[in-house]
């Protein structure tokens, strides 16, 4: 593998959640980090991250649906709100952001000489008919459903990064990633695991959609990160697609027990009418990831749910806003 101990690495969307953990532990590894974002959904702190990280890392305000010229040596593209609250909010930018996005940062990327590791989605394959579900599935997407602005735009990133790589030589990676959870989630994430914490946490019944049969696969946020960092730094990765995803399987209703399990509360289960185009179940095959990078998910769910929760806690009780869900 190559060490990324000074190396330049670039984290558009690096003020999100999961951007925040990636680009701490970039800096943990000795690399030096900027951080690319428009802070429609994230919040950037750089003297938040570990000590000396903000002489490593900078921060630049930008929205990548506009050309963006930056150097470095690998970049992970992160942007683009996951929530289907957040993304469906602005559905018009959400594509601008996927689509446009890519094909400026893949550009740049060929034309600077960048590893780019595209953070794709487990939403590319809809509501599968397939499960688990392998890199090889075409999947089962709505192109005109509320979900499809996200789902349909990573689709096309692909597609599009994928060309760039054969055509002008593109050194590509594509995470496919699966649902993820842990500390640093915003309360008002609109997800499952964020939503059953703060309820349980406020004492109100925990809302589930459906009748609560659907399946997620959750992976807490540290594998993640592990798994994309693994991708930029193994040279057989080049030009792959992997699922990252915790292929452990509950269904929602479980989910919501236990929370209120490691949360130690008792609590109600009221339910809701699904969302249109929520998928059924979802699963990852990591065969490949677990092939080609060495990699698997360590943390346990309910090891990962007690740090979630705690993190939410300690939020609360230092007066963090709690927007309404």
């Amino acid at each position: 593998m190559m060490s990324l101990a000074g190396k330049k690495c670039i984290v558009t969307g690096g003020a999100g959640f999961v951007g925040t953990h990636l680009t701490r532990a970039l800096l943990l590894q000795g690399a030096i980090v900027t951080v690319v974002d428009d802070l429609s959904t994230g919040h950037h702190d750089i003297a938040a991250q570990p000590t000396g990280g903000q002489d490593n890392a900078c921060f630049i305000k930008h929205d990548i649906s506009s050309p963006i010229d930056l150097h470095g040596d690998v970049l992970f593209n992160l942007a683009c709100p996951a929530s289907p609250k957040h993304y469906q909010r602005d559905p018009l930018q959400t594509w601008k952001t996927s689509v446009l996005g890519a094909m400026h940062l893949g550009e740049m990327a060929v034309e600077n000489g960048l590893i780019f590791v595209q953070a794709s989605t487990s939403e590319v394959y809809g509501d599968p008919q397939v499960h688990p579900q392998s890199e090889t599935y075409w999947g089962n997407v709505s192109t005109q459903g509320i979900r499809a602005c996200y789902d349909e735009g990573k689709r096309a990133a692909e597609t599009y990064l994928t060309d760039l790589a054969r055509v002008k030589g593109l050194d590509l990676r594509i995470a496919r990633i699966f649902n993820t959870y842990g500390p640093g989630m915003a309360f008002d994430d609109g997800r499952a695991v964020s939503n059953f914490a703060i309820q349980a946490l406020q004492g109100n019944p925990l809302t589930v959609f459906g009748d609560g049969t659907q399946t997620r696969s959750l992976c807490y946020v540290d594998d993640l990160v592990d798994g994309l960092i693994a991708m930029a730094r193994t040279p057989s990765a080049r030009g792959e697609i992997m699922n990252l995803g915790n292929p452990r399987e509950y269904t929602v209703r479980e989910i919501a027990e236990m929370v209120l399990d490691v949360a130690g509360l008792d609590g109600a289960l009221e339910f809701g009418p699904l969302p249109q185009h929520d998928p059924m179940r979802r699963c990852p095959d990591i065969a490949k990831a677990r092939r080609t990078l060495g990699w698997g998910p360590k943390i346990e769910i309910h090891e990962g749910l007690s740090m979630l929760i705690a993190d939410f806690k300690a939020r609360l009780a230092a007066g963090e806003t709690l927007a309404p869900l």
